[in-house]
């Protein structure tokens, strides 16, 4: 059966690769129909049309993507907000001349919409840009474009695409609009436009049709809002005027043409340029924003100014908290509120009871009410004369900006922005000498305050550290032995809050035993992962000081690095490199995804698992026996490689100790081995655990519910019923099974079931996996039968031998020994 199996797999595959190759680098036109899971190229192959479905998701969408890249990266979707359920989708030239895409039935789901053109003289064309574009066939030779995807973009701008806004006053146009989360391209909360107000043009974010972010006003040649604007949007982006047809056109063209650049707004609103690193196998990020608290829209309230080094709110000068209470609190929406009423009124035009304080390499506020050509002393004038004026700036390439609403927005910059003049009562500036005579006094006796403190708080931990308690303190330091760990960097709360967009649901990662995992973005741009324990999880203090201080000191390209951890009131948090690629469970067990794993790809995430477990067994300063090794528990990298994570049930052996005795068994059933759940361990319990997920990687096959399938026979009961059999082939994954590495394959398959054994001391050492991988000449021992190959079928024994798997990322299952 097996091999009439193989035989129909080999022609299916055969065949689609026949008829997705019969249709490649060709135009839609009226006799054809594209229908799933058929694509078509552009000329050059850069850029692929097809029907796709988002990470876990099984929705049809037709959509436009890199041919050239290895990461699906969609920038186009026809049917965002309407997917098909099933793979009856064709794409085609209707009867009326437009581009329609149809399910079932004759459904229509999507059109190009374009009235009066002609009818049967139409054809779709797939552009090396990316530019999908429909076109009119006439008399002449030249056809004509009557509708384009770059007019109706989705989440990305792409390299030649240029959006038109009416260049009128207070006009907005949305633009670009997020997905709604990664696996559903829908139209999301945040949307990407031109705003112009007083005649000054600016790009925003709207979450919700709320003001989110934006850039600052465009001088020309760059947008005077960001910070460190000199090395920001430099790569050909414009902002032009088109006279004739009063309108405002943006684009970009990258210096290097070579080069698959993009901006492109994900699912929590933040604008990312990226291109693609030919090197490194990845999407690299250029810039990003917003990056840092300070540039979300009006995170410091009407009045209140948030200094981008500090990302910390405080109120501009004369200014008060509206709310002193909320603002002690964090909370700065209320914003602030004058302390001293101006003087200029109706009556006293010119007052000089008011004055005008520079406040330097500032991001000028939202809402310009008047832009002017004025010089800047013409500048000044108009905005004394006017009692309504609160504040004016004057730059070069913009002219004279003038406000008279509430200042929002406004962040205080290292370097760049601009001067802004703000008006404040004139009393206020000759408080503010006073003040800088009183901070002087004021900041020698808080130094001196503070060097006390610092001096008194050193005594205290030396007098503490000495003490002979050796319970877990939260300066997380451990020795062992002569070797002293200390303690990785601290995160605050706060900030790891605001990285994941307060711990957003689109932004989790995963959930294991412990709680969830999320993505996380610092205000530098670095992406993290943020591993937050639950207060209801089996993880306590314990375990979480374990993870970090036996991770945060052992270094290697095979073990996941932990960047630091955070513990305020109930919190207690772990921050890990982010991995791309999720886990090797994610990939492997996927339908779509497995399909990237290669047999070369397979061998290398091996090899890759087996150099951490060295490490940690042998080559360490100390020898961790990891005790949760599974595939949800190995991370892979931007180009597949592996990261052995989760190291909350860790334990740390002494320099002559080979094994130990618990009366807490943890770990996920599956992959712990026998005498491990009689409460010992060692060294060879982790081989066991690496048996397991060998053959998982082999066969591409779940150890965890391989029970349901294949006569109640586990994994491994599998493998070793086809080994006496002689037919181990079986066991290999279809997908992608290349017959050239089919020794390699079954020498795996030799050395899996060799680790799997029922005894410890039958089972090799890692060091010893390592030489039987690297040598194929080797003649490798006669496994003995595995543990747990059949599974009871009564209702008593399946209640008590549950097997437990995990698909996501950093899980762990906590049992009692008995």
């Amino acid at each position: 059966m097996a091999p009439l199996y193989c035989l129909l797999v080999f022609f299916v595959h055969t065949f689609s690769r026949e008829v997705y190759s019969a249709i490649e680098n060709q135009s839609i036109s009226s006799t054809q129909i594209i229908k799933d899971p058929e694509f078509i190229l552009s000329k050059n192959g850069t850029f692929k049309l097809g029907f796709f479905s988002p990470p876990n998701s099984a929705n049809r969408y037709v959509g436009i993507w890199f041919n050239q890249v290895p990461v699906q990266t969609v920038v186009w979707v026809a049917n965002r907000d309407k997917p098909i359920t099933d793979s009856s989708g064709e794409l085609k030239i209707s009867v009326d001349g437009n581009l329609q895409l149809t399910m079932g039935q004759e459904t229509i789901i999507w059109s190009t919409n374009v009235p009066n053109i002609t009818i049967n003289n139409s054809t779709a064309q797939l552009q090396d840009t990316g530019n999908l574009v429909l076109l009119q066939h006439n008399s002449t030779d030249v056809p004509t474009t009557v509708w384009q995807s770059f007019e109706h973009p989705t989440n990305t701008f792409l390299p030649g695409m240029r959006p038109t806004i009416s260049n009128t006053p207070n006009n907005k146009k949305v633009m670009f609009q997020s997905w709604k989360s990664p696996s559903e391209p829908s139209e999301g909360n945040f949307s990407i436009g031109i705003g112009i107000t007083g005649g000054v043009p600016q790009i925003f974010t709207w979450n919700n049709g709320t003001n989110f972010w934006r850039t600052g006003p465009w001088d020309g040649n760059n947008f005077i809002g960001l910070p460190n604007v000199d090395s920001t949007l430099k790569d050909g982006f414009v902002l032009e005027k088109n006279d004739d047809l009063g309108t405002l056109d943006m684009s970009f063209d990258p210096e290097d043409a070579n080069f698959f650049f993009n901006y492109v707004v994900d699912v929590n609103g933040t604008i990312i340029e990226q291109y693609w690193d030919a090197d490194s196998k990845t999407w690299t990020a250029g810039w990003v924003g917003p990056s840092t608290p300070c540039e979300v829209y009006g995170t410091c309230g009407a009045f209140g100014s948030c200094d981008h080094g500090s990302a910390s709110c405080r109120c501009l000068r004369g200014f008060r908290p509206r709310n002193d209470q909320e603002w002690r609190k964090g909370n700065h929406s209320s914003g602030c509120v004058r302390r001293t009423k101006l003087q200029c009124n109706s009556s006293t035009q010119g007052s000089n009871e008011d004055s005008f304080l520079r406040l330097q390499t500032m991001k000028v506020p939202d809402n310009v009410v008047q832009r002017s050509a004025f010089s800047q002393d013409g500048c000044r004038s108009q905005c004394v004369s006017n009692c309504s004026c609160l504040a004016y700036a004057y730059h070069l390439n913009i002219g004279c900006m003038i406000w008279t609403e509430d200042l929002i927005d406004t962040q205080a910059f290292s370097s760049g922005g601009v001067d802004l003049f703000l008006r404040i009562a004139a009393s206020e500036l000759e408080e503010s000498k006073s003040h800088k005579r009183t901070a002087i006094i004021t900041s020698v006796t808080i130094l001196g305050t503070i060097v006390a403190a610092i001096l008194i708080f050193f005594l205290w931990r030396r007098m503490i550290h000495r003490g002979k308690s050796e319970r877990i303190s939260n300066r997380y330091k451990l020795n062992v032995g002569q070797l002293e760990l200390q303690e990785p960097p601290l995160y605050t709360y706060d900030l790891l809050r605001y990285a994941t967009d307060n711990f957003d649901e689109n932004n989790k990662l995963g959930e294991g035993g412990f709680g969830p995992v999320y993505k996380g973005i610092l205000a530098n741009g670095q992406e993290i992962a943020v591993k937050r324990l639950s207060t209801s999880s089996g993880q306590g203090m314990e375990e979480f000081m374990t993870e970090v201080k036996v991770i945060s000191k052992l270094q290697h390209r095979n073990l996941v690095k932990l960047l630091g951890c955070c513990i305020e009131g109930d919190e207690k948090l772990l921050v890990y490199e982010y991995m791309p690629n999720k886990s090797l469970d994610a990939f492997l067990f996927d339908p779509l995804h497995r399909e990237l794993l290669s047999w070369e790809k397979r061998f290398t995430i091996i090899e890759g698992i087996c150099r951490g477990l060295c490490y940690l067994h042998r080559d360490s300063r100390l020898r961790i026996i990891h005790r949760d090794l599974k595939p949800s528990n190995i991370l892979l990298d931007e180009d597949l490689n592996p990261k052995i994570s989760d190291f909350g049930m860790a334990r740390i052996f002494g320099g002559n100790q080979d094994q130990a005795n618990t009366r807490k068994v943890v770990g996920t059933y599956g992959y712990m081995s026998p005498e491990y759940t009689m409460g010992h361990f060692s060294e060879k319990s982790d081989v066991y655990s690496f048996g397991v997920i060998l053959l998982e990687i082999v066969s591409g096959k779940r150890n965890s519910n391989f029970h349901r399938d294949e006569q109640c026979l586990t994994l491994m009961g599998y493998a070793w019923k086809l080994w006496n059999e002689g037919n181990t082939i079986a066991l290999i994954d279809q997908v992608n099974f290349d017959p050239r590495f089919q020794k390699s394959i079954l020498r795996c398959i030799q050395i899996a079931l060799l680790c799997v054994q029922e005894l410890g001391k039958d089972r090799p050492n890692i060091s010893t996996v390592i030489s039987m991988l690297d040598t194929d000449t080797e003649q490798l021992p006669h496994p003995r039968k595995p543990p747990f190959t059949e599974w009871e079928t009564s209702s008593e024994d399946q209640s008590s031998s549950i097997l437990s798997g995990s698909t996501n990322t950093y899980s762990t299952t906590i049992i009692q020994g008995r």
